[in-house]
């Protein structure tokens, strides 16, 4: 029988993590696997989404704007508004409020039920995106807890390698309807999964003693903490403003047919996951360079696409770059700010989400805004110009001091 014992960490740094620990964080990488997988498939079937729909294309990608927004909204106002609740039982909630959402999204007639749906989905991922990364570290031995938040996020460049290009396969061959229904079903599994593997989590204690209340302001108080969060709204505007219309791209400028575009999906998923933890590795020793490093990736991948973006095998070569590059951002930045501020992962992380997650309402919209008013082609070239602003930001910025170690209750930052 599965024990449901408050976790605890010796912080020796020869305690090891059981392979039940280990399960337990293949189910939360899972579970961010199917949050957003949830939040980005409109990506993969935009175009007859929008058809079901009858609306305009630009309508149905902001859809991603409504559940970005939402999410800003409910990733940083988890931590304060969670007390002393089991944090396993809230994710369990988070996953069938998110079932709703995308069982209200498989049945929309119109954009407001859409909207209504993006909503639900919205609260579901503010909560499971805003805790995993906090709760994996607690999940593991200290000296494993770059590892486990690496697999958990890995759930993030997962949607892409498999979720996105899957779901669109599903709507190719069942209808766009059959891919949120499928969602709708992983979502209520993962909920009993989580219940069954996750040991209680009551709330982390504060090594300082500091009051929870005043958190955020604390950090937004921290130089590291403010530069990470100004260069990721930048620069994660400029991918989803330029990510969400990809499919029109590739119909449009390089005229490929819906299988290749799946296909081409793929292998920007494929090499995302490649990014993901190769980028792990890299920043729990060097954060700041690995996420520059990364910022630069990002903007010459899509300046590339925007110049390259009518020939097939040019084109799949900057997906390529541009999967590797971007599907380590997530990781690395969640290193950087848990190494910023290592005695308030939980508040540091629900920030970044909600930052992350305005972003992507951002760039959605602008996205949206640019596509209806200008086209595809202006569309890349100003996302690549606002992805190199946000570099020249990285650089502007001082680096933070050197990595925290993992204090021993294994709520602190990842090991340097």
């Amino acid at each position: 029988m599965v024990s449901h014992a408050p976790v605890q960490h010796t912080g020796s740094d020869t305690e090891r993590t059981s392979p039940w620990q280990w399960v337990s964080v293949l189910v939360l990488s899972l579970s961010t696997f199917v949050v957003v997988t949830s939040e980005m498939l409109p990506v993969g079937v935009l175009t007859p989404m929008a058809d079901g729909l009858r609306i305009a294309p630009g309508s149905a990608g902001f859809s991603l704007t409504i559940t970005g927004l939402v999410t800003a909204v409910t990733a940083p106002a988890v931590p304060r508004l969670l007390g002393a609740h089991d944090r396993r039982l809230v994710l369990v909630v988070a996953m069938v409020v998110l079932a709703a959402g995308n069982a209200l999204t498989a049945v929309s007639q119109g954009f407001g039920l859409l909207v209504v749906s993006r909503i639900v989905l919205g609260i579901g991922m503010g909560a499971v995106w805003g805790l995993a990364a906090a709760v994996a570290t607690r999940l593991v031995a200290p000296r494993n807890t770059a590892l486990a938040v690496s697999a958990t996020v890995s759930g993030v460049a997962a949607a892409s390698v498999a979720g996105v290009p899957l779901g669109t396969l599903i709507s190719n061959g069942f209808g766009w309807r059959a891919a949120f229904a499928a969602l709708a079903a992983g979502s209520v599994l993962l909920a009993a999964g989580l219940l069954l593997t996750l040991p209680r989590l009551p709330r982390p204690e504060d090594p300082q003693g500091a009051d929870a209340a005043v958190g955020h302001e604390g950090l937004l108080r921290s130089r590291p903490v403010v530069s990470g969060l100004v260069l990721v709204l930048l620069l994660v505007t400029a991918h989803f403003a330029a990510y969400t219309y990809v499919r029109p791209v590739l119909e449009e400028r390089t005229a490929l047919a819906p299988g290749s575009i799946a296909l081409v999906l793929l292998v920007y998923g494929l090499f995302g996951l490649i990014g993901n933890f190769v980028a792990g590795s890299l920043a729990a020793r060097r954060a700041r360079g690995t996420v520059l490093g990364l910022t630069g990736g990002i903007a010459l991948s899509i300046g590339l696409l925007a110049l390259v973006s009518t020939t097939a095998l040019l084109t799949g070569v900057s997906v390529a770059l541009w999967g590797l590059t971007y599907g380590g951002l997530s990781v690395a930045g969640q290193i950087w700010m848990t190494q910023a501020a290592p005695h308030r992962v939980e508040h540091v992380t629900g920030v970044y989400v909600g930052v992350f997650t305005a972003a992507i309402a951002l760039g959605a919209f602008l996205g949206g805004t640019v596509v209806e008013g200008a086209g595809i082609t202006t569309l890349l070239w100003s996302a690549a110009v606002l992805a190199a602003l946000a570099l020249a930001v990285g650089f502007a910025g001082k680096p933070g001091g050197a990595p925290a170690r993992v204090p021993a209750t294994g709520t602190g930052a990842l090991p340097g």
